[in-house]
């Protein structure tokens, strides 16, 4: 990674990561030669990466064909527009961001209880509603669709939060960020300040 400072390297953060986003995009390598990318729904439980999709088609092809793949997601946290510094050029913006990269091979799971319990995983990861029933070996659609599991691995991540400004710029841009009070921008203000990075 070139920007080693922005790099995240603590189990627990890249985990936090990983369980807030609800989509990730996952390439494959096409028939063609081609990365085929698509985004999943997915639930990262027991160190990887599940998914569930239909039992034919070209993602799960292309795994079928070449295991390997390439797995992303990223929170994006605030854009400092031209408003921080409007005397500056355009290229001064910038996009606070979380960001994990895996690596692996890509597998249909075939254990039963594998399957079960990484369909679980994606219910307790995207339900909002509690209550929900939970799945068990003898749902009936447990049959009907495929449950792909990515191993990872290698695996990076990055936080993009101005580690590279000097502390008294990285106030003043939290400070911006608290009064816009965007989306985003609350989080991004309380990370960029001095001395909360982590």
């Amino acid at each position: 990674m070139r920007r080693k400072q922005c790099q995240v390297t603590d189990p627990e953060a890249i985990t936090e990561i990983l369980r807030r986003c609800t989509v990730g995009r996952l390439a494959t390598i096409g028939i063609d030669g081609y990365p085929y990318i698509t985004p999943v729904n997915y639930a990262f439980w027991g160190g990887s990466v599940y998914f569930h999709c239909a039992r034919k088609g070209e993602k799960t092809d292309n795994i079928l064909r070449d295991p390997k793949v390439c797995f992303e997601v990223d929170i994006p946290l605030a854009y400092l527009d031209t408003h921080f510094e409007p005397t500056k050029p355009a290229c001064q913006v910038h996009q606070f961001y979380h960001s994990v990269i895996i690596r692996g091979k890509a597998e249909i799971v075939e254990d039963l209880q594998e399957k079960v319990g990484a369909l679980n995983a994606l219910m307790a990861s995207h339900e909002k509603i509690e209550g929900y029933s939970a799945i068990t070996k003898d749902t009936e659609a447990v049959a009907s669709c495929s449950v792909v599991a990515v191993r990872v691995e290698s695996l990076s991540a990055k936080s993009d939060l101005a580690q590279k400004k000097d502390d008294a710029t990285r106030q003043r841009i939290a400070d911006y960020l608290e009064q816009r009070n965007l989306p985003g921008d609350g989080e991004a203000a309380r990370r960029i300040r001095p001395g909360m990075t982590k």
